[in-house]
């Protein structure tokens, strides 16, 4: 546990002359603010105010019309925002700044459930009350563009730069002609406590996909949404955009945000040996397509999960396949793991971690039997199928028993309430496939 005290002493000794705070929302967005040393000292222990709104609007600002929790018929309120002291790191990108992550809580200091790292942590306080340890460890696809925020939006997302042209996945040479990037990243991500164990091209043009060092249940999620961030950050001081969309481009694959994640009893690996491995697997295939629009939150998820694109389209497992949605990864009594491979670079780690751990644990506390494991999941697409859209997905997550027994009813309700604004802004957008397709010949 990091004091106050010990602060001070790391601040004199890393010359901090200003705080940055935040906290994630529902889509995954940072929301924070900086503030000066002196009222850092002043709320370091007693919290500070922080608008409830980062739960009433969408991810471009507007403000929803069909939640309860918040909105002009509360005022907007400030929620109770507490520093979580142990997430201090500095931020080598920005001289002289600390950062750390907030937990948001209601004025009677009730821990807000809508807050997805709250949410993660209730679900990780059931697995250890259950004597179990989890690890975690986030991979994600993301691709780089020579643009910005103006030359995006003048361009209209179209006809935009790659970093690199054509697909070269696996290149040591692309690796090493953005060499000044990659080594910056690297070794950024390392100073900013989110270390990287692998990070290496895909097959596309500007496309990487990096490989986040294994932790311990929050501070994983910690790490996977602040590695997000961080990258974007990190690109623009390069002249650089990178996106995290599931699917930016219909010609090319789509990108993942894998999660290999594994089960301890003590210094026992649940996952090399014994029954509890076939158990969580059966939870997530079980509960994954009533979990799915926690693990695929937005509209474009679901053009990355279709067939012949690495993506799973149905809720099977298999033995070390990039098929299924659910892959078995037998290894060392250490490495042993499964990889929920349905995630695609556009969720909150913390809401994908704790669906996944969810529907694990239920399915070793109902002893659940998994299915039989297969090769190629698209061969079978029958089977076990997954929600083909958003839409779909919160009609399973609305109805499901089991997500409002690990999560509760208000956050099912209102997060539900956020994906479904979310169908209704996209079935008013007019998209470019329904200019070029009517326009001129209906």
């Amino acid at each position: 546990m990091i004091t106050l005290a010990d602060l001070r002493q790391r601040f004199e000794a890393a010359e901090v002359r200003r705080v940055k705070l935040g906290a994630f929302d529902l889509d995954g967005v940072l929301r924070g603010k900086y503030i000066s040393l002196e009222k850092f000292y002043s709320v370091a222990e007693s919290g500070l105010g922080f608008c409830d709104v980062i739960f009433g609007w969408d991810i471009g600002d507007v403000l929803l019309d069909n939640v309860k929790f918040t909105g002009w018929h509360t005022s907007y309120p400030d929620a109770l925002a507490i520093i979580d002291l142990d997430s201090f790191r500095l931020v080598p990108w920005e001289p002289g700044t600390a950062f750390f992550l907030l937990d948001l809580f209601a004025k009677d200091g009730i821990p807000l459930t809508l807050s997805p790292r709250q949410l993660f942590r209730n679900v990780l306080k059931t697995a250890e009350d259950r004597g179990y340890k989890t690890y975690f460890a986030a991979e994600f696809e993301f691709w780089f563009f020579r643009e910005n925020a103006e030359s995006l939006r003048a361009k209209g997302f179209r006809g935009l730069t790659p970093v690199s042209p054509g697909s070269f996945g696996y290149s040591v040479l692309r690796a090493s002609q953005n060499s000044e990037l990659v080594t910056d990243i690297l070794e950024n991500m390392s100073a900013f406590s989110v270390p990287l164990e692998g990070f290496h091209t895909e097959t596309g043009p500007g496309v990487y996909e990096a490989a986040i060092s294994l932790d311990i249940g929050l501070k994983a999620a910690d790490k996977a949404a602040l590695f997000k961030t961080a990258m974007k950050e990190i690109a623009s001081r390069h002249g650089l955009t990178v996106t995290f969309m599931a699917k930016w481009n219909a010609e090319l694959a789509g990108s993942s945000g894998h999660i290999h994640q594994s089960l301890w009893s003590g210094d026992t690996n649940l996952f090399h040996e014994g029954e509890a491995l076939g158990q969580y697997i059966a939870g997530l295939t079980t509960y994954l397509p009533q979990l799915m629009c926690l693990v695929c939150p937005t509209i474009n998820s679901y053009k990355r999960t279709v067939p012949g694109t690495w993506a799973p389209i149905n809720a099977t497992w298999g033995e070390d396949t990039r098929t299924t949605a659910v892959r078995s990864i037998k290894g060392s009594a250490k490495s042993s793991r499964v990889e929920l491979r349905l995630s695609g670079a556009d969720i909150n780690p913390y809401l994908a971690m704790a669906a996944s751990l969810a529907a694990g644990l239920e399915g070793i506390e109902r002893s659940l039997v998994p299915p039989a494991p297969v090769a190629n999941a698209y061969a079978t697409p029958g089977d076990a199928p997954l929600p083909k859209n958003l839409d779909a997905a919160i009609a399973l997550f609305r109805a499901s028993k089991m997500a409002r027994k690990w999560f509760g009813d208000v956050f099912v309700d209102h997060y539900a309430a956020t994906r479904e604004w979310e169908v209704r802004q996209y079935e008013k957008a007019v998209t470019d496939w329904e200019l070029a397709r009517y326009f001129e010949s209906i």
